[in-house]
């Protein structure tokens, strides 16, 4: 109903209307009709989504800078897609719209220039039982004494990073012989997500939230400042308390479909614009929230974790496609619809998440919505997911408990009629 809804609202002067979901909740949501660079644009605006109306499942819960939350992703498959459609996100991330897909019986593709987002999404396909992948952690040998080959002294106790350093050599060789097993490639990514953090379930000492790593000589002062010298953490142990963490609400019928889902799988490491691994007329759904101008530098904040990978993050700041002005950017931009027009099937949608940059000058929707017209789809409107949350900084014990804004700005295109 609420594609239909979408569809068939005529662009008049209504403002306000209730329509129907399927879970026969009614909602009511603000209709706004805008005319920009000559197109007229219909805007709705209402909650659509919140986590208190869909818990996350917890597979989810593993950090990455700028990353939606499950429920907008979930909100466009389960209405958008049926069992065994295609759902696509060129911008993979940790994988959130991917998993969330697998999760409800979808075929899933995913793609990223940073060869750390098929790491941290490809493993969480392949759930493992965890007394088979406590004894098999436990096998692995840790040797003492051990030293990174860059200065982590900021970060860990000497002990804490010989394991780290031990087991980073153990995956490294492996990969290398090309002999990764499933619960090797399970402990890379628990282990890549456990580096750095702000509680004791982390490798490290006190620091900044573990989807933005500091660079070391911002952490010596980080902890001049608390006084804090790094604590012995217990790697395998810290690996196996996330481990249950993860995998706490899974249940049986999950782990097998996404064992399935897996065979079919595709994961990419390449420019969104140049994807020929996938076929023509192949995908139902895009869901995905491309990197935003120069705002987040995805692969500064994860110099850490690809450190321990072996990926060298220059390497990807070069090939990314971050850039520092709109004109740029929307350059980028269009060879992306451009191949996603290709890819999408006929009927098939993109459902393009973006945000307000420059303290909300930019409005990035009003550049993409004609990007993708001129792309070939067809503009279904702007959703605008608006929800009140509280704010809480607690970094250096600083707590601002004032009531703010969430917003999700969500491009919705189709191909075809």
């Amino acid at each position: 109903m609420f594609l239909e809804y979408l569809e068939k609202f005529e662009l008049n002067n209504v403002s306000n209307t209730l329509f129907q979901f399927e879970n026969n909740v009614t909602f009511k949501t603000k209709i706004e009709t805008k005319k920009k660079n000559n197109i007229e644009v219909v805007y709705y605006i209402n909650e659509f989504w919140t986590s208190k109306q869909r818990q996350a499942n917890s597979l989810h819960e593993i950090s990455y800078r700028a990353c939606f939350k499950p429920q907008l992703p979930n909100f466009f498959i389960e209405k958008l897609t049926k069992k065994n459609d295609f759902v696509y996100d060129p911008f993979l991330g940790r994988g959130t719209t991917v998993i969330e897909a697998a999760l409800i019986n979808r075929q899933i593709i995913g793609n990223d220039i940073n060869p750390l987002s098929k790491i941290l999404a490809e493993s969480r396909l392949l759930i493992p039982d965890f007394n088979n992948l406590k004894e098999y952690l436990m096998d692995i040998p840790f040797e003492k004494g051990l030293k990174a080959d860059i200065d982590l002294s900021m970060f860990y106790h000497p002990d804490t990073e010989s394991e780290i350093v031990s087991l980073r050599n153990y995956i490294l060789t492996k990969e290398k012989n090309n002999k990764l097993s499933e619960l090797d490639k399970w402990i890379r990514m628990v282990a890549t997500n456990r580096l750095t953090g702000h509680s004791k379930g982390f490798f490290s000492v006190y620091t900044m939230p573990p989807n933005q790593a500091v660079l070391p000589e911002r952490q010596v002062k980080i902890n001049e400042k608390l006084n804090q010298n790094p604590e012995y953490r217990n790697v395998k142990e810290l690996i196996l308390r996330k481990t249950k963490s993860l995998i706490r609400n899974i249940t049986d019928i999950q782990k097998k479909r996404l064992k399935s889902i897996h065979k079919t799988a595709i994961f990419l490491n390449k420019d969104a614009r140049k994807t020929k691994e996938i076929p023509d007329n192949f995908v139902q759904l895009t869901v995905t929230s491309p990197p935003f101008l120069d705002i987040v530098q995805y692969a500064k904040d994860n110099w850490l974790r690809g450190w321990f990978n072996g990926i060298n993050i220059k390497e990807v700041e070069k090939k990314a496609t971050m850039s520092k002005t709109i004109d740029e950017w929307k350059n980028v931009m269009q060879g992306v619809f451009n191949e996603l027009y290709r890819i999408t099937k006929q009927g098939g949608y993109v459902a393009f998440e973006v945000g307000e940059v420059k303290n909300g000058k930019i409005k990035l929707e009003e550049y993409v919505a004609p990007l993708g017209i001129k792309a070939g789809f067809k503009l279904l409107g702007i959703i605008i997911n608006e929800q009140e949350f509280t704010k809480t900084a607690n970094i250096w014990g600083v707590k601002n408990n004032n009531k703010g804004t969430n917003s999700n700005r969500i491009v919705l295109l189709k191909k075809g009629e």
